[in-house]
C-alpha cells in the first residue's frame, strides 16, 4: 500500500513538473531591454534642459497622421529610459500612427520628482501643436499611451485640465486628447505606495512630509483626479507580477461611477512587459486598441 502510495505521488510530482515546463514563462525586464532600438526620424527638444527632448516618428507619405504621445514607464528611475519603447513605437509608425515619445526628469535626476517630472510630461505633450508647424500632424487625433508608471502619467496628461489654478502643477490651455491607453498603468499612487509598488519610488515622487503628500496626491494621482472626461482603456496581463491588477479593476470601478468612459481589457497569458512588445501574445490587442482609438470620427 505504501509502495503504491509512492508510486502514485512520484507520478503525481512527474506530472506537476512537466505542466510548469510547459507553461509559457513571461518576458522580465531584461528582455524588454534586449528588444531592437530603431532610431526614431527627430529627437526634438522641447525645452532648455538636457532631458527635455522626445522622440518623434513619421510615417511614410503626405498625412496629416494621427499622433501618440508616448509616455514610458521604469518606476519614474533616471535608471530607466525612453529608449526601451523604441520598437513600440516605430510598429505604431509603420502602422500608420505618428508617435511622439517624451523624456523627462525622472528621480535620480536633477530636479526629478514632485513637480518637475509632471511639468515636464506636460511641457512635452503640448508641445505636439508646435511640431504641427512642421509636420504633418492631424491635432483632432492626438491621443496618449503610456506603460507602468508612463500609465499614470499617461493618465495624469488626460486629467490634468482639472487640475485647480492654484497647484503647482496647473497649466492654463493643456492639449485636447482624444482618448487614453493606459498599459498596466499605477492608477491609485496612495494604495501603490501602501503595497510598494515599485518600492518606496511613489514616495520619493511626490517627497515632502505625510500632509504634502496627501495633498500632492489631489493633483497626481489619476484615483483622485477623476472623472477625467476622456475615453480610457487600461490593459492589463493575466499574469502580470510587477503592477496589481487591482489597480485597474478598483479605478475602473471608480471612474464609471463618475460618468467618465473606461473599460479593461485583460490579456491571457501575458506579463508586464508583452504589452509594449511587438510580436508579443499581447501585441495584437494593444495594436488595435491604440488605432481603434484614433479613427476618424464620424459625421
Amino acid at each position: 500500500m505504501k509502495k503504491n502510495l509512492r508510486s502514485l505521488i512520484g507520478v503525481m510530482l512527474v506530472i506537476g513538473g512537466m505542466a510548469m515546463a510547459q507553461e509559457k514563462s513571461v518576458m522580465k525586464a531584461k528582455d524588454l531591454l534586449k528588444l531592437p532600438t530603431p532610431t526614431a526620424d527627430k529627437r526634438i527638444s522641447y525645452g532648455p534642459l538636457p532631458l527635455q527632448f522626445g522622440d518623434l516618428r513619421i510615417p511614410k507619405g503626405h498625412g496629416p497622421f494621427p499622433m501618440v504621445i508616448v509616455v514610458h514607464g521604469g518606476c519614474w528611475l533616471s535608471a530607466y529610459d525612453l529608449t526601451h519603447l523604441a520598437s513600440f513605437c516605430d510598429a505604431l509608425t509603420q502602422a500608420g500612427v505618428a508617435t511622439w515619445c517624451i523624456e523627462y526628469r525622472r528621480l535620480g535626476d536633477e530636479g526629478g520628482g514632485w513637480p518637475g517630472t509632471f511639468t515636464d510630461v506636460g511641457i512635452a505633450a503640448d508641445f505636439v501643436r508646435s511640431l504641427k508647424a512642421s509636420y504633418p500632424i492631424d491635432l483632432t487625433r492626438v491621443m496618449v499611451v503610456g506603460h507602468s508608471a508612463g500609465g499614470h502619467l499617461a493618465l495624469w496628461l488626460a486629467g490634468r485640465s482639472g487640475i485647480a489654478a492654484k497647484d503647482a502643477l496647473w497649466s492654463a490651455d493643456p492639449i485636447r486628447l482624444r482618448g487614453v491607453v493606459s498599459l498596466a498603468g499605477i492608477t491609485d499612487l496612495a494604495r501603490g505606495a501602501e503595497e510598494k509598488v515599485c518600492d518606496d519610488a511613489i514616495s520619493r515622487l511626490l517627497g515632502g512630509t505625510a500632509s504634502l503628500f496627501a495633498n500632492r496626491l489631489r493633483s497626481t494621482s489619476p484615483i483622485a483626479m477623476l472623472p477625467l472626461g476622456v475615453p480610457q482603456v487600461l490593459v492589463i496581463g493575466n499574469r502580470d507580477s510587477v503592477v496589481p491588477e487591482i489597480q485597474a479593476t478598483a479605478y475602473c470601478r471608480m471612474a464609471q461611477a463618475k460618468g467618465d468612459s473606461v473599460k479593461i481589457i485583460r490579456i491571457e497569458e501575458s506579463g508586464h512587459y508583452e504589452l509594449v512588445t511587438p510580436g508579443s501574445v499581447a501585441w495584437p490587442m494593444v495594436r488595435a486598441t491604440i488605432l481603434a482609438m484614433l479613427k476618424p470620427s464620424l459625421g
